[in-house]
């Protein structure tokens, strides 16, 4: 059961109109539910939260989200992403595989995507970027874009704290860490290389 509760419709005016604009007619996710409940917090949330395309790709986008949600260990906003999201960037179930699992120099990514993920790894690791980072992420994107990179990475980094903390729950047939198919699809290699990856994205969040 979440710590706190979503909101339930019929919803208020105001709201259903925030969900109409945000979601286009489909139905609100629980975590806009909840905060939509704490109208400080979901103004605040809505205010900085980017969910306009802004100077990026999709692809490119969605790439920095899920990276950033692996990293987090929030299984909830990368299933999310991954479900919504993931066809229509063009991931392929070597790339979803590798948003969790792969090193940033994988080679299922193009170098302008190595650079990016690089430069999202670092961002959580050490909240900022050396002048290398910097230069290999200029080379591929302008300064909007590499903004905008920035500010993904730290909006979803609060998402995922957001989330993991109540926590969050979804329905099927979202995916989640567990459903991360490995594109080789032999399903008992799966769900070891699965576990393998969750075990290594919580590592990765662990203090060294």
């Amino acid at each position: 059961m979440s710590r706190l509760a979503p909101l339930d419709p019929p919803y208020p005016a105001d709201v259903q109109q925030h969900f109409d604009r945000i979601m286009r007619g489909k139905p609100p996710l629980v975590l806009f539910r909840v905060m939509a409940g704490h109208p400080r917090a979901w103004e605040k949330f809505r205010g900085g939260s980017l969910l306009d395309r802004g100077p990026l790709s999709l692809r490119a986008r969605e790439i920095v989200i899920d990276r950033t949600c692996a990293l987090n260990a929030c299984e909830y906003e990368w299933g999310v992403h991954v479900t919504a999201f993931g066809t229509a960037a063009e991931l392929t179930e070597q790339e979803v595989h590798a948003t969790v699992r792969g090193a940033a120099d994988a080679g299922c990514w193009s170098p302008a995507e190595q650079a990016m993920i690089a430069a999202v790894d670092a961002l959580h690791a050490r909240a900022t970027l050396d002048d290398t980072e910097f230069a290999a992420l200029s080379a591929h994107y302008d300064e909007d874009q590499i903004l905008e990179i920035i500010l993904l990475c730290g909006f979803y980094r609060t998402v995922s704290y957001l989330a993991n903390g109540w926590p969050c729950r979804w329905r099927k047939p979202r995916r989640g860490f567990r459903g991360s198919r490995c594109h080789s699809g032999a399903m008992r290699k799966h769900r070891t290389m699965v576990r393998n990856c969750a075990s290594e994205v919580h590592a990765s969040c662990a203090p060294e």
